[in-house]
């Protein structure tokens, strides 16, 4: 029996849950239903049938194709960026901020970092427009592959059967 109703994890995902119940659910021990609980929500976001396995980020995700059962990262727009162990960011849209005028539409004049010594990348989905991630490296950096989740040791950990493309 879960701790949390499905609606309260649904609230939690929409930044609607009170600030109270938030504090529990990160401070208290994760009851076995939580990890079913946030798929089922997560799922209920989309229009695609493809089954989430993990999130990556806010409307970002590990999924099992239904096609052909390869586990790839999806938008939830339903965009595919590929196999789940290749770097997604490779696959977005990225803007560069790499100069002042860039810099200075998120910044106030003469407070943004030194274009020379920093940069910032900001990944989209290239079919709805939705922004991934940020990063801000030096201008010479290579785009960071920031996780390759073992899948295989995560449902493990959660005593569930993996998919089978794992």
């Amino acid at each position: 029996m879960s701790t949390y109703s499905k609606k309260q994890v649904a609230d939690l995902v929409k930044g609607d849950l009170d600030w109270d119940t938030v504090h529990l659910m990160l401070s208290m021990p994760k009851d076995g239903d939580r990890y079913k609980l946030y798929m089922e929500v997560l799922q209920d976001n989309v229009d695609y049938d493809d089954k989430i396995i993990l999130a990556m980020g806010p409307h970002l995700n590990v999924v099992e194709r239904t096609s052909d059962k390869e586990i790839v990262i999806k938008c939830d727009c339903g965009h595919d960026f590929g196999d789940y162990r290749k770097n997604w960011k490779l696959g977005a849209l990225i803007y560069v901020r790499d100069n002042v005028e860039k810099m200075e539409q998120i910044y106030p004049a003469l407070m943004a970092p030194d274009t020379s010594w920093q940069v910032y990348r900001e990944y989209y989905c290239p079919s709805c427009g939705i922004q991934h991630d940020v990063e801000a490296p030096t201008p010479w950096y290579p785009v960071m592959h920031d996780i390759q989740p073992d899948l295989k040791t995560f449902f493990e950990w959660l005593g569930m059967p993996a998919p089978a493309k794992i």
